[in-house]
């Protein structure tokens, strides 16, 4: 126990003992390591100040340099300014030598005016002093003139501007008469010029109508298919489609005849059409002419639609663009129509153009001035075409201008825009080329379509076609309306109609066929 306690006073006194020594060492190193702190704390102040004093320098020379340079820049500026003022202040004397030197010249200049006012006023007096004086001698001269011719001022005076308005009055008149004259010549020279240039710049063919079309056969075989038997088929398709067939002995050819043109074209194509089916027979004939005739109405529709499209002519009604393929078909005095009225159009436009008006506008009255030649239905009033073709215009709404070169263009009615007598005169020269019209061509249709009108006033006549160059007038009447009897009376009817109203060569034969057919279905 004792030995225990022994060794752990010991232990007691050994740490007591490393504990001390311990601190004693500690405090050594801390004294070293304050030592060595304030070595180094003294070399970083002097370094420090020793980078001040270099700064300090630093900052000291560049102070100086900028003082330099701002002293430099400052001397400039003053410079600058001691010229600029330098040079006003010699602009300012040029300026005041120059005031100087205008003020002597005004000095001079006015003691000049007062010179020449002073003169002027003396002047003046001495004119006054000879006006006063001619005064006082002018009315002793009146007076004197007065007594010599026994006759008061006042009435000399009025005798005189009588005799000075006499005279002129008769100046003025020759000056008026040769101004006229010479406007009417230069403006006759300028309308010359201007139909020449118009006439120079269209180029058109002569117009070529016949009555008869050649339909050629590739045999002579084919002639007596279209015969038929007993000349049934012959028949049947000049009933249906109002041509006179003429078979004779020119081989491999048939001649249709007919004024009308869109007949000849309709028997034309349909004789076509049953030679090359081989089926010819009269109901086949009946369906083929039907056929035809509506291929021939969707025809000149399209017709109309090209021409407008040629002559740049738009929101034109259907119904005028209708008329106007219509035309193709049409004659006038034997010229085409529509070759006409395309010519015309052009002419309109060409001219408007040379005169500064509206090209689209002359255009459109010329293709549409004829449009009253072309029937709308089989029978019209009786009412010149220039007029009826205005009515069709304002129907469909056209411009009131167009109208009015429409119904003008033959003198129907009063021309109130500048186009009528453009329209006009472009229509004069379509119709006045040489060879472009034929009188005896058109009287001739004329009277085959006054045979046909008269049939169509009767009633019950269903079809009317001229024939044999007018010398036949066939009339097809409804079986309906018209019996065997009535068909002999209309017959004797129509024949002294067409001796009262016409006048023509020869004979006229009427022959009024009345048909009766009686059909049925088998189902």
């Amino acid at each position: 126990m004792d030995t225990i306690i022994v060794i752990v006073v010991a232990a007691v006194v050994g740490l007591a003992i490393g504990f001390a020594i311990a601190k004693m060492m500690e405090k050594g190193k801390a004294t070293k390591t304050i030592a060595n702190a304030k070595k180094e704390a003294a070399s970083i102040i002097n370094e420090a100040k020793k980078e001040g004093e270099s700064i300090k320098k630093d900052k000291i020379f560049q102070a100086k340099e900028k003082f330099l340079e701002l002293k430099a820049e400052h001397e400039k500026v003053i410079i600058n300014k001691d010229k600029k003022i330098g040079e006003a202040e010699k602009r300012t004397r040029d300026k005041e030598s120059q005031v100087s030197s205008e003020l002597a010249k005004n000095k001079k200049l006015n003691d000049q005016l007062e010179q020449q006012i002073k003169e002027v006023n003396y002047k003046s007096e001495i004119l006054d002093k000879k006006q006063s004086e001619v005064e006082k001698l002018h009315k002793s001269q009146v007076q004197q003139l007065e007594v010599i011719s026994g006759l008061s001022a006042e009435d000399a005076k009025s005798q005189l501007l009588e005799s000075l308005k006499e005279t002129a009055k008769t100046d003025a008149m020759a000056y008026m008469q040769s101004t006229l004259e010479e406007a009417k010549l230069t403006a006759q020279q300028e309308a010359r010029k201007i139909v020449i240039n118009t006439i120079q710049r269209i180029g058109t063919e002569e117009a070529v109508e016949n009555c008869v079309s050649v339909f050629n056969l590739e045999s002579d075989d084919v002639k007596g298919r279209i015969i038929g038997r007993e000349g049934r088929n012959i028949r049947a398709l000049e009933s249906a489609t109002g041509v006179e067939i003429i078979v004779d002995d020119t081989p491999e050819a048939i001649i249709l005849s007919c004024f009308d043109s869109v007949r000849r074209e309709v028997a034309r194509l349909s004789l076509h059409r049953l030679v090359t089916d081989g089926r010819i027979h009269p109901a086949r004939i009946e369906e083929i002419v039907k056929k035809t005739e509506k291929q021939i109405n969707e025809e000149i529709a399209e017709i109309g639609k090209r021409t407008v499209i040629d002559l740049g002519i738009h929101g034109l009604h259907p119904e005028l663009i209708k008329a106007v393929g219509r035309m193709k078909y049409r004659s006038s005095y034997g010229q085409n129509l529509l070759q006409h009225s395309r010519e015309v159009a052009k002419l309109c436009g060409v001219m408007a153009a040379e005169l500064g008006l509206n090209p689209k506008l002359a255009k459109r009255a010329g293709l549409l001035h004829d449009i009253g030649k072309v029937p709308m239905a089989e029978v019209e009033v009786e009412t010149p075409h220039a007029i009826l073709g205005m009515q069709w215009a304002q129907k469909y709404g056209e411009k009131a201008e167009v109208c009015n070169a429409i119904g003008a263009h033959h003198d129907e009615i009063e021309m109130t825009t500048l186009i009528s007598p453009i329209v006009q005169v472009c229509d004069a020269i379509s119709g006045a080329r040489p060879g472009a019209r034929r009188q005896v061509l058109d009287s001739y249709i004329q009277r085959l379509k006054d045979l046909e009108d008269i049939a169509f006033g009767f009633n019950g006549v269903q079809k009317a076609y001229a024939i044999q160059a007018g010398r036949e007038l066939r009339v097809i009447v409804e079986s309906e309306k018209v019996s065997d009897d009535k068909a002999a009376e209309l017959s004797f009817e129509i024949s002294q109609k067409i001796q009262t109203d016409m006048t023509y060569p020869g004979q006229v034969k009427v022959t009024v066929i009345r048909e009766t057919r009686s059909v049925n279905v088998a189902k």
